[in-house]
């Protein structure tokens, strides 16, 4: 790890891994990730959720949860696929708390932050308020009944604002939008790849 990192600095960096063995696989198909590896590169996310405060609060209580259930099962499932195909042969794909379901939720939490530093690099006049906003939108809102998207509207309003943010994470405004940036592009890879885990069993991502 680069000297002296910071929240974001370990954050790119981990992906920036993972993305590279990922991609690795396209060469060897037989080569699965492992999911300890995984949950330990999602759970340096964490920090960000807490970062945001009570208006992503629902985020950090329930990705942190469930990148720790998942690591827990990862003591008796090696990889990814193994945890799909458990919960297949179970029927409980799409049950709360199955391991399939959990990894799916941690896979929303890539995205939305993913989301959230695209809109936060996409102008310095964007506040951060509206970037989370617009991440939520596109990311969580479709999945969240309609009790939870109040909450998270209502809490928008507590956002720190971007200068806070980048404090909170030890950052400077030009030094974070380009762990962002790493962080964009390595995510996109490893959020593709447990998207199409999913689509090789036949089970629709649109949950």
């Amino acid at each position: 790890m680069e000297n002296g990192a910071t929240p974001l600095s370990a954050i790119a960096e981990s992906f920036e891994g993972l993305a590279k063995l990922v991609c690795s696989f396209k060469e060897d198909s037989s080569q699965q990730l492992r999911l300890d590896v995984l949950c330990d590169a999602c759970s340096l996310v964490s920090v960000l959720f807490s970062s945001l405060g009570l208006a992503f609060k629902f985020a950090e209580l329930e990705y942190v949860s469930k990148v720790r259930d998942l690591l827990e099962a990862s003591k008796k499932h090696e990889t990814l696929l193994t945890i799909l195909d458990d919960d297949i042969a179970n029927d409980t794909v799409k049950a709360p708390g199955s391991n399939s379901r959990n990894l799916r939720r941690v896979r929303q939490g890539l995205d939305l932050v993913r989301a959230l530093f695209e809109q936060f690099m996409s102008t310095e006049e964007y506040s951060l308020k509206e970037a989370a906003s617009t991440a939520y939108t596109q990311v969580c809102a479709p999945y969240h009944p309609w009790t939870v998207r109040m909450a998270v509207s209502a809490g928008m309003y507590t956002l720190p604002t971007r200068e806070q943010l980048l404090l909170n994470l030890n950052e400077t405004n030009q030094l974070a939008e380009k762990k962002m940036k790493r962080y964009i592009d390595a995510s996109g890879p490893v959020i593709e790849y447990i998207d199409k885990l999913y689509i090789s069993r036949n089970i629709s991502l649109d949950w």
